[in-house]
């Protein structure tokens, strides 16, 4: 081997050019390169190594602006670049460095940048990488960057390695793969380029160890045709799109990968495209987790899915996935979605805290869970396919929702599913699903444990339902099915519920502990073999006896509905004057605008009622009233004192007043809130219905809310009993005209709004002396200028509660003024009933 020597000023036995010495070399010999910059074009037709004298970064190889020619071409079997800054043409779009066809090159401790690394393959043989004329080309510890269209181009039979090296700042693609080239790059670096971070395209392949791709301008890998990726321990940070693409027949294996905050799905798997992945996370993805459509498949064993801005796992089509000892944490939307003809099949995995459904099966989709937990979120599984669905040992924990919704056609089978602590009812099956039901168990729900709704016929064996704050199994109207060796303990209402026209059979049902054992509606007709009632046989009377003195018609009493709303336990007395009420109305503390109001509306009453009993027509009255205000300025005082006006002016049978919030009106599920609703107006008929933070009924950006049914409802209640009840509606002031123009009905019977003004500093030291003369103490002079100061510089923010307030310091007070008494041996009777400056709580806030 022969050593020839290049240097910019040349000298004896030296070159000036690089070119010239490549020439003059013989295969096998080595060109040394003094420091300098070097613009020409090197063309490597035989085997040599080029070699950096000072190493990486002292030579600088730039090709010649406008030849259309690489800075250095290789053409020989065996070529070395080594500790080179290989730059293309300012001007040009050619390739920095062109291998051809069967060449074979080294790129090492080199720079590579202004275009891409470009090698060809001969044509012919496919994918076979193992005869005669592959293209060979490995870089290692190298860096490129600064590329246009791509950092390196792998065509036709090429097969390359990359190791220790940088790819960065490329305008383009970093790697393209097509026809039948391979890559393995270990340890790679990739970041900033515009386009993908790798494409495949033909039957190419690649293989990344222990590498990184950051801020890829479009997905990390895309993946085409008949391509394939096996990807082990990569990380792919900021995609601009999904960290993996895969469409066409493409495969993709990974092992131990991680994929962060992609812009769009973390995976994108389509047409025919299949992925396996093990141990591996997708994590704050920007769209889906996995979306997966058409005919493509994605097994995962051991893998996560944290905080997906849409549904983790996204099945469209005829797709299909297999996940097994896997975790869904935390998504903004569902945990799996499935819909079209898709198969889910969950083995051993854990949903958590999704923000609509974990598990939503839809259309056509089928499912099949084994050993599966859900817990916290809003619905745990919602199964609405025209497919057979079925749950296998599976647990639904802590959702906000219902636990398990069936509301499909398809047959669906829940064998040893335990549902506990949801907000709701435990399991609803919905009209026209088909269920079968062994062996599972609902406990400690806040509403019923089983619902089956209308024309419902499930089979439901083995049920055990305990502590639940409804009904441990609700039967809807028309609904029937076959009910056998369930036990239902410590329900809060009835254990059963059995609706109009329901024909249910019961057999061996144990109920123990529950509050009834049997409500049940005219015109249902039970089948009840060998059940019990706390140990003791059920006979044909113990329904009926189980809920007597809960009124209905017939001797058979519906089932109780519970206390819908506060009801005014004191009616006004049947001969109280309007004066006394009016009075009464004077004397409350502040109020100056509100009582106004009210006198103008009586007033108007007053001239309604002798115009009609004069025979005139009377002009249109509503006595529906908004009440706007913030908390604790005596709206639930004023509506209380409005029923008594209307009592006294004939206007009203009763008077009284029942107070109610969302959670009375509106229901767990779908058909619950029409029947609450109705009872709450019912418990009020007479008298005044007061619905206080009215506004919750219609919550912002939530289009399929329960709350506009209970609206509804309210708003034909109200038409329908227009002479026998009143509605105030009350809550904050800019919340109040946004519900009123929610429903059109609601705006037309909603004509006047009282203003609740907030309680000025001197009325709030007037209710506290309230407070303190009901429970007789005083407040000293010196405790009185004090509380005044306080209630002036008082934070009125969000937390502050006006009356309210003035209530909780006085209670406050009256326990720093116990401590301080206690340290006295025997305090007089002026002393026990004295509040001093020494008391007021120094350090209270509105939202103490």
């Amino acid at each position: 081997m022969t050593t020839r020597y290049v240097a910019p000023k040349g000298g004896r036995g030296t070159y000036r050019r690089i070119s010239d010495a490549v020439k003059a070399a013989s295969p096998g010999d080595a060109v040394v390169v003094s420091p300098g910059s070097y613009t020409e074009q090197v063309v490597l037709d035989r085997s040599l190594v080029i070699v950096a004298e000072q190493g990486q970064g002292s030579v600088d190889v730039v090709g010649v602006a406008g030849s259309g020619v690489p800075a250095i071409v290789v053409e020989g079997l065996e070529c070395v670049l080594r500790g080179l800054y290989v730059r293309a043409a300012d001007d040009s779009e050619t390739p920095t460095i062109g291998v051809a066809g069967g060449a074979g090159l080294l790129i090492e401790d080199c720079v590579v940048t202004g275009s891409r690394i470009h090698a060809r393959g001969n044509e012919g043989q496919g994918s076979d990488l193992s005869g005669y004329g592959v293209t060979s080309v490995l870089v290692r510890r190298s860096k490129l960057g600064s590329g246009r269209l791509a950092a390196m181009h792998l065509s036709g039979r090429v097969r390359a390695q990359v190791e220790d090296s940088t790819i960065e700042k490329i305008d383009g693609i970093g790697i393209v793969l097509s026809g039948g080239a391979y890559l393995e790059a270990n340890r790679l670096r990739m970041s900033d380029t515009v386009g993908y971070g790798f494409r495949l395209r033909g039957d190419s392949r690649v293989k990344l160890t222990d590498s990184v791709l950051r801020q890829t301008g479009m997905a990390g890998l895309l993946l085409e045709d008949a391509s394939t990726a096996q990807l082990t321990e990569l990380s792919i940070d900021k995609a601009g799109s999904a960290a993996i693409h895969a469409a066409g027949s493409a495969r993709v294996e990974l092992v131990d990968c991680r994929f962060r905050d992609t812009q769009a799905s973390g995976f994108v798997i389509q047409d025919q495209a299949s992925v396996t992945a093990r141990g591996c996370a997708v994590s704050d993805s920007g769209a889906n987790g996995l979306l997966i459509s058409d005919g493509a498949q994605a097994t995962m064993t051991d893998c996560r899915v944290d905080r997906s801005k849409y549904s983790a796992f996204h099945l469209t089509g005829a797709a299909s996935v297999k996940l097994v000892d896997s975790l869904i944490r935390g998504g903004a939307e569902h945990g799996v979605h499935a819909t079209g003809t898709s198969k889910v099949e969950l083995d051993a995995c854990g949903i958590t805290d999704i923000g609509l459904t974990a598990l939503s099966v839809v259309d056509e989709a089928t499912v099949r869970a084994e050993d599966c937990r859900i817990t916290g979120g809003a619905i745990g599984v919602h199964l609405e396919s025209t497919a057979a669905t079925s749950l296998e040992t599976c647990s639904v924990a802590g959702t906000v929702g219902t636990g398990i919704e069936l509301s499909g056609t398809g047959y669906v089978q829940l064998d040893a599913v335990r549902v506990s602590r949801t907000k709701a009812a435990g399991i609803v099956i919905g009209t026209g699903a088909s269920a079968e039901i062994n062996g599972s168990t609902i406990e400690k729900c806040d509403g019923s444990g089983l619902v089956v709704w209308s024309g419902v016929t499930p089979t439901v064996t083995g049920l055990r339902v305990v502590g639940v704050a409804k009904n441990g199994i609700y039967i809807a109207e028309k609904a029937a099915g076959s009910y056998t060796d369930c036990d239902i303990v410590g329900a809060k209402y009835p254990a059963l519920h059995l609706s109009k026209a329901s024909t249910p059979v019961l057999r061996h049902v144990r109920i123990r502990d529950c509050d009834g054992a049997v409500g049940q509606d005219e015109g249902a007709n039970p089948v009840f073999e060998d059940c019990t009632v706390d140990g003791v046989p059920m006979t044909p009377a113990t329904p009926a006896a189980a809920s007597a003195g809960t009124g209905g018609s017939g001797g058979t009493p519906p089932v109780p509905v519970g206390p819908v709303g506060t009801l005014d336990e004191s009616m006004p007395p049947e001969d109280e004057k309007l004066e006394d009420v009016l009075a009464e109305l004077e004397e409350q503390i502040g109020l100056g605008r509100v009582k106004r109001d009210v006198q103008s509306m009586v007033n108007l009453m007053q001239a309604v009622r002798m115009r009609q009993e004069a025979g005139l027509p009377a002009p249109p009255l509503s006595r529906h009233l908004v009440f706007a205000g913030n908390p604790g300025t005596g709206k639930t005082t004023v509506a209380r004192l409005y029923g008594r006006v209307l009592k006294a002016l004939g206007l009203l049978r009763k008077g009284h007043l029942v107070e109610v919030d969302r959670t009375a009106l509106v229901g767990e599920y779908v058909g619950h809130t029409g029947p609450k609703t109705q009872a709450a107006v019912n418990q009020a008929l007479g008298g005044v219905l007061f619905i206080d933070e009215a506004y919750s009924l219609a919550p912002i950006g939530i289009g399929n809310d329960f709350g506009a049914e209970a609206i509804a409802t309210l708003v034909k209640m109200m038409e329908d009993h227009r002479e026998d009840l009143v509605v105030i509606v009350a809550g904050y002031v800019n919340d109040m005209g946004r519900f009123i123009g929610s429903n059109p009905g609601l705006s037309s019977r909603f004509t006047r709004t009282l203003l609740f003004d907030d309680y000025t500093p001197a009325e709030l030291v007037d209710i506290f002396e309230y407070h303190a003369r009901e429970h007789q103490y005083e407040l000293s002079e010196d405790a009185r200028r004090a509380l005044s100061e306080m209630f002036q510089v008082l934070p009125r923010g969000e937390g502050f509660g006006n009356g309210r307030s003035a209530r909780q310091i006085f209670q406050q007070m009256t326990e720093r003024q116990a401590y301080r008494l206690a340290t006295l041996t025997a305090p007089t009777p002026d002393q026990l009933v004295s509040l001093e400056a020494a008391d007021l709580p120094i350090d209270y806030t509105a939202n103490s």
